[in-house]
């Protein structure tokens, strides 16, 4: 696995354990030279991730649309910056230059990507790992919302299996590298 791009969130939120484990994803991923793409940003989770994976020697590609560079929110020390008109170009370049996902803490724009991922993986047009790091249990009343889908019906248990869910940065990696074969 040489890039896997990373779905997380613009701000840090509450829990001090969302920024430690973004930096040490960033860090392990350069440590196995695996490229971090995601969006581009300095702040937030976002930030967290790339100084990690940078910090530690680490290849970053950042795709950023137009309207956002202009807030300034862009990180300035990236390998690599990509510039788009929109956030669905975004979303597509960055799924097209990756082989795999990993979604940590966010909004509705984090929720979003890893939906529209795990949709297009259930209808077989994405063919790479997908990884949910629940950090200190953030995504819990996720997971059982997604269970009670299976359970009513609404969701096959095998399109579940679908997505990698892991509490530890390590084991996700190891998750999504022996998932590709």
């Amino acid at each position: 696995m040489k890039s896997i791009v990373v779905f997380c969130g613009s701000a840090i939120g509450n829990n001090s354990l969302n920024g430690e484990t973004a930096y040490s994803l960033g860090k392990q991923m350069a440590q196995l030279d695996i490229r971090l793409i995601y969006g581009g940003a300095k702040i937030g989770l976002m930030g967290r991730v790339a100084d990690g994976c940078l910090e530690h020697g680490g290849k970053v590609t950042g795709v950023m649309p137009e309207f956002l560079n202009k807030k300034e929110v862009v990180h300035t020390g990236l390998t690599e910056l990509i510039t788009v008109h929109t956030m669905h170009e975004r979303k597509r370049i960055m799924t097209d230059m990756s082989e795999g996902s990993i979604t940590l803490p966010g909004g509705y724009g984090t929720m979003e990507e890893l939906f529209e991922l795990l949709t297009a993986k259930q209808l077989g047009q994405y063919a790479h790992p997908i990884g949910l790091l629940n950090i200190a249990g953030y995504y819990d009343a996720l997971i059982s919302q997604l269970e009670h889908m299976v359970s009513e019906g609404f969701l096959r248990s095998s399109n579940l299996a679908l997505l990698h869910v892991c509490s530890d940065v390590g084991d996700m990696l190891s998750a999504m590298k022996s998932s590709t074969g």
